[in-house]
């Protein structure tokens, strides 16, 4: 896509994908939000974590500020940038403040990071701002290139079902308004917009009344209370043209990547329930289909809630050279690696267990596994045993290191793996094979958050002050002008 505007460059960010991958710098702090166990009905607040990674330094691995926010009980969950590198044409922004929203409250912080290794408060989208237009639990931001930061949002203001986007002014903190125009989603959750195929692809979890309390069975497979679709929006007109239904299989479809080289209409879904990577793509008259590109096995068990565990997708990402697809199983525990070089044909690379549900000597047993020969064995890492299982993402710029953190969603933490909650959540590094795929433990590489001041805390969604995998949109592949 040409560079538009007075200036082409200069701005924040990267111009391409490649050129972040190849020319952005070694990453040295990470910011991840810090939930405490008891989530929305904590009496401590959650706070944004610094955490130093650079390994020439004296605090490698460990926290080195702390920004506690106003209120206790907010959820931290994701967070997004007030403009990233789409609005690389324009010298004027910058990317200083980091968007931070309450995932159990409804508040929306606008933490200025102009001092990167000391964030500070500066707006706050207060809840009735979001009321106001009838909407509810905000999840993703991503930054466009008008000057707003859209939101999207995964509720009414009564907690049932409803895919929306606030957009934001990104200089002022002020909601002006809804970005659907016509019929809206029945549910939300992810987002990610390609300018180039004039398209918006959203997923979908489900109903807030119906997860805030936890994983209940009741209404993961009713169509009213859960989503099972992937929605395609106009990007120029903002009106919903087409949703696709991905059946059982695909059960609160979650994360949706996009390749990013954005002349390519090829995206990936995860959807949790049956732990399936959905691939989505363009059909020659411009309407848009998926089909189930990986299957994670269910394997049959015993000391299980159920006969059958599935692996839970929870997370996942695609490298900048869109060469490696990664996911998280949030219950088998796994981290895994494909080979998408022929996005068609996805290639396993590289697999790793970090604690999770059927490691060796552990209550469940598996008696049936398409996968394994046997089970893995328990993670310990620098002496720590990994309680909890890999959940979020995050990959270096030149895709050679990969981050996990072990937090989902506090009410699911203490479902699932209250040793986690009682212990407090992990960060650790994996060492990644970009030549021959691949992965594997870095045994230096761990923050421990429950070694924390005040207690016990769940890390959950890492950044970096420049941008990083999933944070950044591109309208620029990088080819010459």
């Amino acid at each position: 896509m040409p560079c538009q505007g007075k200036s082409c460059g200069g701005g924040p960010g990267y111009k391409s994908p490649l050129d972040a991958m190849k020319n952005g710098p070694k990453e040295k702090i990470l910011y991840v939000p810090c939930i405490q166990p008891e989530g929305v009905k904590a009496t401590k607040p959650d706070y944004l974590a610094t955490i130093d990674v650079d390994p020439k330094s004296p605090t490698y691995c460990q926290v080195i500020h702390r920004l506690h926010m106003p209120v206790a009980g907010d959820e931290l969950h994701h967070s997004g940038w007030n403009v990233c590198s789409s609005c690389h044409d324009d010298p004027n922004l910058k990317r200083d403040h980091l968007v931070l929203p309450g995932f159990g409250s409804d508040r929306i912080y606008f933490v200025d990071v102009s001092n990167p290794t000391a964030p500070k408060h500066d707006m706050i989208v207060e809840p009735e701002e979001m009321h106001k237009f009838g909407v509810s639990t905000p999840h993703t931001a991503h930054c466009l290139p008008s000057g707003h930061v859209m939101m999207s949002t995964l509720g009414d203001t009564k907690g049932e079902g409803l895919g929306e986007f606030v957009l934001i002014d990104a200089k002022t903190a002020k909601v002006s308004g809804l970005w659907t125009k016509g019929k809206q989603a029945k549910f939300g959750y992810d987002f990610w917009y390609q300018p180039y195929f004039d398209v918006m692809l959203s997923s979908e979890w489900g109903a807030p009344r119906c997860f805030m309390n936890g994983h209940e069975e009741q209404y993961i497979y009713n169509k009213d209370t859960y989503g099972r679709s992937v929605n395609v929006f106009s990007w120029s007109e903002h009106r919903l043209l087409q949703t696709i239904d991905l059946g059982e299989e695909g059960v609160a479809p979650l994360e949706i990547r996009f390749l990013h080289n954005p002349l390519k209409p090829i995206a990936f879904v995860g959807c949790a329930v049956n732990a399936n990577v959905f691939r989505i793509t363009r059909k020659e008259d411009g309407t848009w289909f998926a089909e189930n590109a990986i299957d994670v096995p269910a394997k049959k068990v015993e000391g299980w809630a159920g006969s059958e565990m599935q692996g839970m997708i929870t997370d996942i990402l695609i490298s900048l050279d869109d060469r490696f697809l990664y996911f998280s199983n949030f219950l088998h525990g796994d981290v895994r690696q494909y080979d998408i070089s022929d996005p068609f044909n996805p290639r396993l690379t590289g697999q790793v267990f970090l604690g999770g549900s059927i490691y060796k000597g552990g209550p469940v047993k598996v008696i049936e596994d398409k996968e394994l020969k046997e089970q893995p064995e328990f993670t310990h890492i620098k002496g720590r045993p990994l309680h909890g299982s890999p959940q979020m993402l995050q990959l270096s710029l030149d895709g050679k290191r990969l981050y996990v953190s072990s937090a989902l969603f506090s009410p699911y933490d203490r479902q699932f793996y209250p040793e986690h909650i009682k212990n407090g959540s992990f960060i650790v590094q994996l060492d990644v094979d970009v030549e021959n795929g691949g992965m594997k433990i870095n045994p230096d590489f761990l923050v421990d958050f429950g070694l924390e001041p005040e207690g016990p805390v769940l890390a959950h969604e890492m950044r970096y002050p420049g941008g990083d995998c999933t944070s950044d949109i591109w309208l620029d592949n990088g080819d010459k002008q």
